[in-house]
């Protein structure tokens, strides 16, 4: 492949295990990630996320006036911090069997909102940081509890006293606002576009309803230790559809 039909689309964003890319092509071109043929916009914008563990290379196909390009990036790999702790209580570890069924429910719930594929176009825009604290957990880490590997943190922990007002990241639309659920307490759910989403984790108070357009600063709730949680803090993440991103890809 020629760097001159490369030059057609240009990406802003780094081949790395859990990052966010940005491309720009022509408008009316058809453009596709692997096999998911995905939007792009009136000015030839399209986003997509590599996944944590992503252990393969990204195809790259370009649909324009009848003819197909096709190309690959090499997806670089990262390291995680990986935590080993023993003997905690086996209540700590597992949920107890009586809230199964409403985890998941919840988890469709969160499934569903970060599923929408909406032609919003604030998905281009820099993001910004939702809170001021201290950054007390980092994308992709994982602990091992009593033996255990459970999910690995697919957000960023940021510490904050409990009260703290939580700032949206990005314009958008709120997909998601609901006030205890199991693990994550009060959350919200923001669409940014494109399968875009931020989730917002852990609030003492909500600001939004489902449906409220909201602008990049504005206020939409307050920092909290709601749900399963060991001091206030907001746990801020980002998705591409259901692929998890490091927030700090967005945000540098």
């Amino acid at each position: 492949m020629s760097s001159a039909h490369l030059n057609a689309i240009e990406f802003k964003g780094k081949f790395l295990q859990g990052h966010y890319i940005i491309g720009k092509t022509e408008p009316s071109a058809k453009i596709k990630i692997n096999k998911k043929q995905i939007r792009v916009s009136n000015d030839g914008y399209f986003v997509f996320g590599i996944d944590r563990d992503r252990k393969y290379d990204i195809s790259i196909t370009k649909f324009y006036n009848g003819k197909k390009e096709k190309f690959t990036k090499k997806v670089l790999k990262r390291t995680y911090n990986i935590q080993k702790i023993d003997g905690l209580e086996e209540s700590k570890v597992t949920p107890p069997e009586s809230v199964y069924k409403r985890i998941k429910e919840e988890n469709n719930k969160i499934g569903e909102a970060r599923a929408i594929n909406s032609d919003l176009p604030f998905f281009k825009n820099k993001f910004i940081m939702p809170v001021d604290g201290i950054i007390s957990g980092v994308y992709g880490s994982q602990r091992i509890l009593n033996g255990k590997p459970k999910w690995p943190h697919y957000g960023i922990d940021i510490a904050a006293k409990k009260g703290t007002k939580i700032k949206s990241s990005a314009t958008g639309i709120v997909t998601m606002a609901e006030k205890d659920l199991y693990y994550t307490g009060g959350t919200i759910i923001m669409d940014h576009g494109h399968g875009i989403s931020t989730i917002y984790s852990h609030l003492d108070s909500l600001n939004v309803k489902v449906g409220d357009e909201i602008l990049q600063g504005d206020i939409i709730g307050t920092v909290g230790s709601t749900g399963r949680s060991t001091g206030p803090h907001l746990d801020f993440r980002i998705n591409w559809f259901q692929t998890r991103l490091d927030p700090m890809s967005v945000l540098n």
